[in-house]
C-alpha cells in the first residue's frame, strides 16, 4: 500500500535508537525526508548515515529537549530545510523506581523528559502545521498509562498525561488538517530490554536461550495474547499509517500495539 507519505517532512524526537530509530527508518523508506534527533551526535549520525546509504533523506538535530534551549536548537535544525510535517514525540526516560525510591526530584524530571519535552516541540512546530493546513502530530505513550502498576509511578503518570494531552490537542487542532493521536506500545524488544530481562532470568528461572527467556518473560511480566514481546518495527508501522494522508479521518484516537495486553471494551 501506497502511503502517500513521499515528500513530507517527519522530526522524531529520540530516534537515535530504539522504538525512535526504527520510526525515522520506516518513513524514510516510505519517501520521508526525517530529521533524526538525539543528544549523543555519533549515535544519530549513524543512523542518518544508514538512511541515506539506502537511499532516503535524513538530516540530524542535536539537543536537549528538556531545556527551552535545547528545544529551540533542535526545532530550527529540523525545519533548516523545510517545514516539519510530522512530529513525533518518542524521547523518554523509564525510570525503574518504585513509591518507596521515587524522590519529588525524580518524578520532577520524568515528567519533564517525558511530558513537557513533547510539549515544547509541539509548541515550536504546530503552528506552521496549521499554517500549511496540514500535518501530524504522534506521542508515543504506553498501556500504563490507563491500566498502571504498582511501581514507576512517575513513569505511569508521565504517559497518562501524553495521552491526555493528545487528545486535548486533537480538540484544539479541529478542522485546521492537523491532527493529534497516541501510539501506545507493550513491552517492546529494544537492546535495554533485552540486556534487563537476561541480567533477570536466571534469579526467575526463565531459561538459558533467548526464546525461553522472551517467552516466560513475557508471560510474568506483560502478559498478552500474542505470547511476545513487540518489537520496534510494529510501533514504526503504526506511526506511518497514522502519519500518512491516509489517516486523515483519525484523530484524538489512540492505537494499541501491545498484542493484548491492555484488555479493553473501549
Amino acid at each position: 500500500m501506497d502511503l502517500q507519505l513521499a515528500g513530507k517532512r517527519a522530526l522524531v524526537t529520540g530516534s537515535s535508537s530504539g522504538i525512535g530509530e526504527a520510526i525515522v527508518k520506516l518513513l524514510a523508506a516510505e519517501g520521508v525526508a526525517v530529521v533524526v534527533h538525539g543528544r549523543d551526535e555519533s549515535r544519530a549520525n549513524a543512523v542518518a548515515k544508514t538512511i541515506r546509504d539506502g537511499g532516503g533523506r535524513a538530516e540530524v538535530a542535536l539537543g536537549d529537549l528538556t531545556t527551552d534551549v535545547g528545544a529551540d536548537a533542535v526545532a530550527v535544525a529540523a525545519q533548516a530545510f523545510g517545514p516539519i510535517d510530522i512530529l513525533v514525540n518518542n524521547v523518554g526516560v523509564i525510570p525503574l523506581l518504585s513509591w518507596t525510591e521515587a524522590t519529588v526530584a525524580d518524578w520532577d524530571q520524568t515528567y519533564n523528559t517525558n511530558v513537557i519535552s513533547a510539549v515544547r516541540m509541539i509548541q515550536r512546530l504546530v503552528p506552521q502545521m496549521r499554517e500549511q493546513h496540514w500535518g501530524r502530530v504522534i506521542q508515543i505513550g504506553g498501556g500504563l498509562s490507563q491500566q498502571p502498576s504498582a511501581t514507576m509511578p512517575h513513569y505511569n503518570a508521565s504517559l497518562a498525561a501524553r495521552h491526555n494531552l493528545a487528545v486535548s490537542l486533537a480538540r484544539e487542532l479541529k478542522d485546521t488538517g492537523v491532527t493529534s493521536n497516541v501510539v501506545a506500545p507493550g513491552m517492546i524488544l529494544v537492546e535495554a530490554t533485552r540486556a534487563w530481562l537476561t541480567h533477570m532470568a536466571q534469579a526467575h528461572g526463565w531459561g538459558e536461550t533467548w526464546e525461553d527467556i522472551e517467552r516466560n518473560a513475557t508471560q510474568a511480566i506483560a502478559p498478552n495474547d500474542v505470547g511476545r514481546l513487540g518489537r520496534p518495527e510494529e510501533i514504526a508501522a503504526a506511526v506511518a499509517y497514522l502519519a500518512s494522508p491516509i489517516a486523515d479521518y483519525v484523530s484524538g484516537a489512540t492505537l494499541r500495539v501491545d498484542g493484548g495486553t491492555i484488555r479493553s471494551v473501549i
